[in-house]
């Protein structure tokens, strides 16, 4: 107790005799012996009405001793079961649960990891994915101030996460090897890569890394299967030293849409896992056929220079006409490209501002900058008779589209009638005009985009110079025939942003969580929180519907499947209260990655054992592992003293043992009539 508080007790006390002697003896002429007793229990109430005002404390020390910790992690994913080892797990556990010992010297906690740790409530074994490393981490921080070792119960084998072999963990772990150790033969599919999308009668490639693990020399064959037929194979060798092969193939896509196709490597004798043999991937086809009309006023190398650059791509026509010719409708094409107009392109440009036309502009020293200065186009020349050559210079900061600098600035100049270019209207600038080296801030190039309708103009003839110097430069013709492709690409193309997008793959494993994230906007394009969305599976087979909403997380929609079994799937992204619908399908496929292992990975929990100070245990050495626990000195029992203040008085007891004498000396008073 400290010295100001007994201080305040004895002024308490002094306190409560002064009041009650001057109550009862001062100056009083009649003293009789009731007084005494009154004297008492005036000073006695008031006494303790000031200590429990006070209310003195003292401190105790007490002595607190703290077990070690034992953190028990159980693997809880499929592979497992796929191992047959769920009853020896469980057996292991409930060894270690109920070993007195152990429980004397620790204090035991459970948990069960598969893709996250979570404390153990039932083994369900259901987990898709295993992440060792995330839950030794986990653990190791959850006791990161306390003696806390770690056993592991798993078959080693990790799915998802970083390498547990090379973790840095303070506490000492040790790993229990469930599963078989043996090393059998295993051809498996390790990666495949392949393009998500592709055009009609295009060839798209195809990747595949093949992988081996054995100790003799064997002899498979790979395959590419669509709908029950083989449309690549491929024999193949592997040995012990050999034993990883990259097959790279094109295959061409022939039809629309979504296609599917399943990859294998032939399994071979004494292989004892052939579920990781196949994989199955897709591909959508898209059938964008791109027709290009040139309208001119005079012939030019160019024509022919811009139809070859725009058919290297084989999704893409081109026809051509002098601007004379009837026989043509621009009705029928996505894109038109005028070359030197004149007043004879009068019709035809009306036609196309009327109907929001998507055109590129050609202009050279026959072009007529009177008539198109008429048409309001949103760019104009103040041209005269005198003709100029102009080099272009790359613009970096163009934005429009991806387009690299493939060494304009080295091409032969473009020739055109001399003049101030005046650009009316917001524009982009792929290439600015140099005369004679000195750069200019007046456009070569520059495309436009207004009112759904997209439009370029090239101040300049003599392309086909640009497309032999590239090839000369090059040895190829595929960089001037890509920067022409990319143009005529973004001035074809009519696609309008959609207020809703989703975001979704085509193939999903079996039993694993599919995340679909979607952004909708408003009517400005910004980001509408405001919304709610859901979405609406249908299994194509069954008709089984499943409707799930969509949970608003930072700047987009998220929504979380599970439990959907193997087969197709069409699905509808909707928005409460608008007539905006996304719609979609995805495949499950049978592919359990828990399931493509072959044996328990006991190197690298060997491995790991060694780098944490811990050791490695097989399923059927729970004795040993229980007695190097006991008899290890690091984990032992820490005492440490806390100090606590308690209080003296019970404040119950004395406000009632208050009440009590102030009661009883009103009733002496009462009686004695000194009231």
């Amino acid at each position: 107790m400290q010295t100001t508080t007994v201080i305040y007790i004895v002024l308490a006390l002094l306190l409560s005799l002064s009041i009650a002697f001057f109550q009862y003896f001062y100056k009083v002429k009649k003293k009789h012996k009731i007084n005494i007793l009154l004297f008492v229990l005036k000073t006695l109430s008031l006494f303790l009405l000031i200590l429990l005002l006070i209310n003195p404390t003292i401190k105790k020390t007490e002595n607190q001793n703290t077990k070690p910790v034992l953190a028990v992690l159980v693997d809880n994913s499929k592979s497992i079961p796929f191992f047959k080892e769920t009853s020896n797990i469980e057996a292991f556990l409930q060894g270690i649960k109920d070993d007195k010992a152990l429980n004397d010297k620790f204090d035991i906690n459970e948990f069960t990891f598969g893709s996250k740790l979570n404390h153990l409530d039932t083994l369900s074994y259901t987990d898709n994915e295993t992440n060792v490393s995330e839950a030794i981490s986990a653990v190791n921080q959850l006791y990161v101030d306390k003696i806390a070792p770690i056993i592991v119960l798993t078959d080693g084998n990790q799915t998802i996460g970083n390498d547990y072999e090379f973790l840095n963990a303070d506490q000492k772990v040790y790993p229990i090897v469930f599963g078989d150790t043996i090393q059998y033969k295993d051809l498996k599919i390790s990666q495949l890569n392949v393009n998500k999308y592709s055009y009609i009668k295009n060839k798209f490639p195809v990747e595949v890394l093949l992988n081996y693990e054995g100790e003799e020399t064997i002899t498979s064959r790979f395959s590419i299967i669509k709908k029950g037929k083989t449309i690549f194979t491929k024999k193949i060798q592997f040995s012990p030293s050999d034993n990883s092969k990259t097959i790279t193939t094109n295959l061409t896509s022939t039809k629309e849409g979504l296609q599917y196709y399943s990859a294998s490597i032939r399994e071979v004798e004494g292989e004892k896992n052939t579920k990781n043999n196949y994989k199955n991937f897709s591909v959508e086809v898209i059938d964008e056929q791109t027709k290009v009309l040139i309208l001119y006023s005079v012939l030019h190398p160019d024509i022919g220079v811009l139809k070859k650059a725009i058919e290297s791509n084989k999704q893409r026509s081109v026809d051509h006409y002098h601007i004379n010719n009837k026989k043509f409708n621009i009705n029928d094409y996505q894109l038109v490209i005028l070359y030197n107009p004149n007043n004879y392109f009068n019709k035809i440009l009306s036609k196309i501002k009327s109907e929001n036309s998507n055109y590129f502009l050609v202009s050279g020293v026959q072009t007529d900058w009177n008539f198109i200065n008429k048409q309001q186009l949103g760019f104009s020349k103040k041209a005269i008779k005198q003709t100029e050559n102009y080099g272009a210079i790359f613009n970096s900061s163009f934005l429009t589209f991806l387009q690299k600098d493939i060494g304009f600035n080295q091409f032969s100049p473009l020739k055109n009638t001399y003049g101030e270019v005046v650009i009316s209207k917001e524009h982009q600038t792929l290439l600015f005009q140099s005369i004679n080296g000195l750069e200019t801030k007046e456009p070569l190039l520059a495309t436009f985009e207004e009112n759904n309708q997209k439009s370029g103009v090239l101040f300049g003839e003599g392309l086909w110079k640009w497309r032999a110097a590239s090839f000369l430069n090059s040895n190829s013709f595929q960089d001037f025939d890509e920067f022409i492709g990319n143009l005529v690409q973004y001035l074809a193309s009519n696609k309008k942003r959609n207020r809703l997008e989703v975001n979704s793959e085509s193939l999903y494993p079996a039993n694993s969580t599919i995340n679909l994230s979607a952004f909708y906007t408003d009517k400005n394009y910004q980001f509408d929180a405001r919304a709610s969305l859901e979405i609406t599976i249908t299994n194509k087979e069954t008709k089984k519907v499943t409707i799930i909403p969509f949970s608003l997380f930072n700047n987009s929609y998220q929504a979380e499947i599970e439990g959907l079994v193997s087969g197709d799937y069409s699905y509808k992204v909707a928005v409460k209260g608008q007539n905006i619908n996304k719609y979609g399908k995805f495949k499950i496929t049978d592919y359990q990655i828990e399931e493509q292992f072959t044996n328990a990975d006991s190197d690298k929990l060997l491995k790991l054992a060694h780098k944490t100070g811990g050791k490695l245990y097989f399923k059927d050495q729970v004795a040993q592992l229980k007695k190097d626990l006991l008899t290890n000195k690091t984990f032992y029992t820490t005492q440490k003293s806390i100090v606590k203040e308690q209080n003296l008085i019970d404040w119950k007891w004395i406000l009632f043992i208050v009440i009590s004498l102030f009661t009883i000396e009103w009733f002496v008073r009462k009686y004695y009539g000194k009231i």
